[in-house]
């Protein structure tokens, strides 16, 4: 081996999200020999903090569920909510391989094993093409124990769920556990996977963390490897294509040769200040990111210096967040759609449907935003009544709001409309009016000004006891306000790729041997977000996309049989 490199593989991957597992572990099955870099001491990524669903149109668990779906349904979907913003070529390429990847990881592993979300909907389920019923489809509740000595290493979610564990399918109707039957139920099934969790050894993980142990599960049984602590700084660039990367380990420099390619997957921007000030919508905040930590754009720079185009470097997937006192940021998705809760700006109005997805609601705060009328932040309004039959915040139904949220000022409390209006500083007049008129909407089930509850996406998490399971009156003493800015969950803007995740130029020619996939390319979903894990699907789509591109290639030049060639010096 050449003197200059510290370690050999086929294939390097810069990331340890889905995206980047996903992408090695195809590597891997293909028979090439692989590396996961990964800069923080942890492994999973944003993946690990999220949901862990993913959309992908007509793929094998929703068949299996009964769903029915085509090519051509979501092909029309896709159209009809993304647009053109994107090539025609990597919509085709995403709806075509994204059930190829889904069925080739299942019939190749052991662990990887997902399961329909019911009803879930699209985010545009009246858009042509899209489904009420939803095409999401989340990891299977997986034990952690499986993972042995590496389970200390896996990033956790930071959920406020006090040790308890609910699938996706699960979460919604726990919300409704002082309001339906089935609630009840399903609550009390997740407190008895509690008390078995207390009382043995089983470790159960869901969301976004069984997505990733399961797939770090199937890369360390076919023999892939992840480096913790290991961060990126440079490609290395000869021959008229990419070899290798260079990182650092333990504060020295490597340079580890990818024989066959380097895939990155390591997130986009959100944790850079100069680039979210450079290119996001204003005001703009890192500590509004439920991304994870890292992510500052340094393999989009690399890229760019390769000649690589970007797009989209100005979009993000949007989600309202709010932060509380000694907490991580939270993702107020199901109190958004909580009937009895609203949301207005700095004069006391609305100004949205509540209820619409998190990437809308953001793009909306912004496009509302002005001088006058300030959205950044706004406020969520809801009173006794939201807080004694739902969830808020985590927050059990006549659990307390911590006393702290209170007391350092973040969230407030008055007995009338007018007095809370006073304390965020809106006017007292015009948010007992906006309450006022909600309440009517809310007697007679219908809102009028932004339409609530007339989505099938809406009424998922609303109350299906209620007519309008989005709108209930805002009247019982007392009232509460929480901030709410304009958050994300990753950027979505980076590297254009093609359909086979290469990183194009500017003049539309691939860099040869690199590859892309996740937040740090431009996203094959544009400027929208077409249903819960677009984010994860895409990443995990064009991850495996990148491997077989890349395996094909290395077959169609050394023939059937790829040897595992991993060396160390």
């Amino acid at each position: 081996m050449d003197k200059q490199w510290n370690e050999l593989y086929d294939v390097v991957v810069v990331g340890s999200g889905a995206g980047g597992l996903t992408a090695a572990l195809t590597a891997c099955l293909r028979g090439l020999s692989v590396i996961v870099i990964e800069k923080t001491e942890l492994f999973g990524g944003s993946t690990s903090k999220s949901g862990g669903t993913i959309w992908i149109p007509n793929n094998l668990y929703l068949k299996e569920a009964g769903v029915k779906d085509t090519y051509e349904q979501a092909k029309t979907y896709l159209d009809s909510t993304v647009g053109d913003r994107v090539p025609e070529s990597l919509k085709k390429a995403y709806l075509r391989k994204g059930p190829e990847m889904v069925k080739y990881l299942h019939e190749n592993t052991e662990h990887f094993r997902w399961e329909y979300t019911p009803n879930y909907s699209d985010y545009y389920p009246e858009s042509a093409g899209g489904l009420a019923s939803g095409r999401a489809v989340e990891a299977q509740l997986f034990d952690l124990r499986k993972l042995g000595d590496d389970i200390k290493y896996l990033r956790t979610s930071g959920l406020p769920t006090k040790g308890m564990v609910l699938k996706s399918s699960e979460f919604h109707k726990v919300n409704m556990i002082m309001r339906t039957w089935i609630g009840k139920m399903k609550a009390m099934k997740v407190g008895m996977r509690l008390i078995r969790t207390l009382i043995s050894g089983y470790k159960p993980s869901t969301l976004g963390e069984a997505a990733i142990a399961r797939l770090y599960t199937c890369l360390k049984e076919a023999g892939g490897e992840v480096w913790l602590q290991i961060p990126f700084e440079d490609l290395i660039y000869e021959n008229d294509r990419v070899t290798g990367v260079i990182a650092k380990r333990d504060g020295k420099e490597i340079k580890i040769q990818a024989r066959q390619g380097v895939v990155f997957a390591s997130g986009g921007f959100s944790h850079s200040k100069e680039l979210r000030e450079k290119y996001l919508p204003q005001p703009t905040n890192t500590e509004w990111t439920l991304s994870a930590e890292g992510q500052v754009g340094d393999v989009i720079a690399a890229g760019v210096k390769l000649g690589g185009q970007l797009d989209l470097m100005d979009k993000l997937w949007g989600t309202p967040t709010s932060a509380p006192p000694g907490a991580p940021a939270f993702m107020p998705v199901a109190e958004r759609a909580t009937p009895g809760l609203i949301i207005v700006n700095s004069y006391g109005e609305r100004y949205i449907n509540e209820s619409v997805p998190y990437h809308e609601f953001v793009d909306q705060m912004y496009g509302n935003n002005n001088e006058e009328d300030s959205t950044i932040p706004s406020w969520m309004i809801f009173d006794k009544r939201v807080k004694n039959r739902y969830l808020v915040f985590g927050i059990m139904p006549f659990q307390p709001i911590p006393k702290e949220w209170f007391e350092t000022g973040y969230a407030k409390k008055a007995e009338t409309p007018e007095g809370l209006a006073e304390k965020i500083n809106v006017p007292p007049e015009k948010l007992a009016k906006t309450i006022a008129r909600f309440n009517t909407f809310a007697v007679n089930g219908v809102d009028e000004d932004f339409h609530r509850g007339e989505s099938a996406y809406d009424r998922y998490y609303g109350d299906p006891t209620l007519e309008n399971p989005n709108l209930a009156p805002l009247n019982k003493a007392p009232y509460y306000a929480i901030p709410i800015y304009p958050g994300d969950i990753g950027t979505k803007g980076g590297l254009v790729i093609d359909e086979s995740a290469r990183v194009i130029t500017k003049d539309g020619k691939p860099i040869k041997g690199l590859y892309a996939t996740g937040n740090c390319t431009a996203s094959v979903m544009g400027e929208t977000y077409p249903g819960p894990g677009a984010t994860i699907g895409s990443s995990m789509v064009f991850g495996y996309a990148a491997a077989v591109d890349i395996a094909d290639s290395v077959r169609k030049r050394d023939g059937d049989h790829v040897p595992k060639r991993t060396m160390s010096v």
